[in-house]
């Protein structure tokens, strides 16, 4: 018997979808992914494929296990359930850096884990980095200063939680943000905390199953100079930091 049905569902109302949205989100009619939650029929290799990837639930696990027994946190960092990263390698097998353009970075979230979306990529090398799988992330507003508008993150994919680092930064790539370079501030049984450098931003909390992938920063590409007030902080700032730390000493006296 198949887990497919009951484990769909399942992961669907953990992300408080509707079966339309995961339908549309699959390029298939409602009726037709309605059947797969009820079992009355079941979905072909190529749709299984999109649904795994969508859920970033193995084959394996929907099939074979009922996971509503398994945390979601757990299932992320089990070693069967890994959803192949497509890579590039050029001429010599090294890998190459894909390049996500600024234009197109909402489109990542529907192509990421296609193979024929990352070959149209353009791509760079940096052989000064090590070994590791990268890519290149473009930077929105100003909460991770001093990085700009038009910057780009080079992140090294991270494929085990347990590597992750409280304040590391990191390129998120999840579900409701789209990708989001942020400091992890916290790690808790459901999710995570996330903050922006910049102090005029508060910190949230993403929960895992928001989580699609974790690129750790490895290095940046600035694409205007730098100028010194970029670096200079003002009133507002150090005032900020001020209560941070007033409300550290007052958590430790209790």
């Amino acid at each position: 018997m198949s887990f497919l049905p009951t484990n769909i569902r399942y992961l669907r109302n953990e992300l408080s979808y509707s079966q339309q949205k995961v339908a549309d989100d699959l390029m298939i009619t409602r009726g037709r992914y309605a059947k797969y939650e009820d079992g009355a029929s079941e979905p072909p290799l190529e749709i299984l494929l999109r649904i795994s990837r969508y859920y970033h639930v193995s084959i394996d696990l929907l099939l074979s296990v009922d996971i509503r027994n398994i945390a979601l946190k757990e299932i992320i960092e089990l070693p069967d359930n890994r959803i192949v990263l497509p890579i590039r390698v050029d001429n010599s097998g090294e890998n190459v850096i894909e390049i996500i353009p600024h234009k197109a970075s909402m489109g990542y979230l529907s192509g990421y884990s296609d193979p024929e979306y990352i070959e149209s990529l353009q791509s760079i090398s940096l052989p000064f980095l090590g070994i590791g799988k990268y890519r290149a992330f473009p930077v929105e507003g100003d909460s991770m200063p001093p990085h700009k508008d038009n910057a780009y993150i080079i992140g090294r994919y991270l494929d085990n939680l347990q590597d992750l680092k409280v304040g590391k930064t990191y390129v998120w790539i999840t579900r409701n943000e789209g990708i989001t370079y942020k400091r992890l501030s916290g790690i808790f049984e459901e999710g995570l905390e996330l903050q922006a450098d910049n102090p005029f931003y508060a910190p949230y909390f993403v929960p895992y199953y928001d989580i699609m992938e974790i690129w750790e920063y490895a290095s940046s590409l600035a694409m205007e100079e730098f100028h010194p007030s970029d670096f200079a902080w003002d009133k507002e700032m150090f005032i900020a930091m001020f209560q941070d730390l007033k409300k550290e000493i007052r958590d430790l006296k209790k």
